[in-house]
């Protein structure tokens, strides 16, 4: 990987940190916090976004390096797994088991189908 690839990909990291923080926001301001849908929702667009340009980079040239490295970078900063589980951690200490498996469950089948519809969307394009 050359250095500019690395520093697109550290550019668009930064990006999607910041896009995930603003989405998180957003999401917790209109639908509130109770349930942790503003990282479902990252996650499951997130995961769709990565899939749609995984498929494109596979199956046409169109797709150059420097834009598949950025668009890597940004959907691991937009993304995050981490944050997903200590969301579950919390709902299953405050007893809440079903938001708990709705949210530690329902991300994984989501995002994982998601990123499959991406990915099959790219390479038919």
């Amino acid at each position: 990987m050359s250095i500019g690839l690395f520093l697109l990909g550290a550019l668009g990291g930064g990006l999607g940190a910041a896009l995930r923080f603003v989405v998180d926001g957003a999401v917790a301001q209109r639908f509130g916090t109770r349930f942790p849908w503003g990282i479902f929702i990252i996650n499951a667009s997130g995961s769709l976004l990565l899939g749609l340009m995984t498929g494109l980079a596979e199956s046409s040239p169109l797709v150059p390096d420097a834009v598949f490295s950025a668009v890597i970078g940004m959907t691991g900063g937009y993304t995050t797994f981490s944050t997903a589980t200590i969301d579950t951690v919390r709902l299953i200490r405050e007893r809440r088991f079903g938001s708990a498996l709705a949210n530690s469950l329902g991300m994984l089948v989501a995002t994982v189908a998601l990123a499959f519809a991406g990915l099959a969307l790219g390479r038919a394009l």
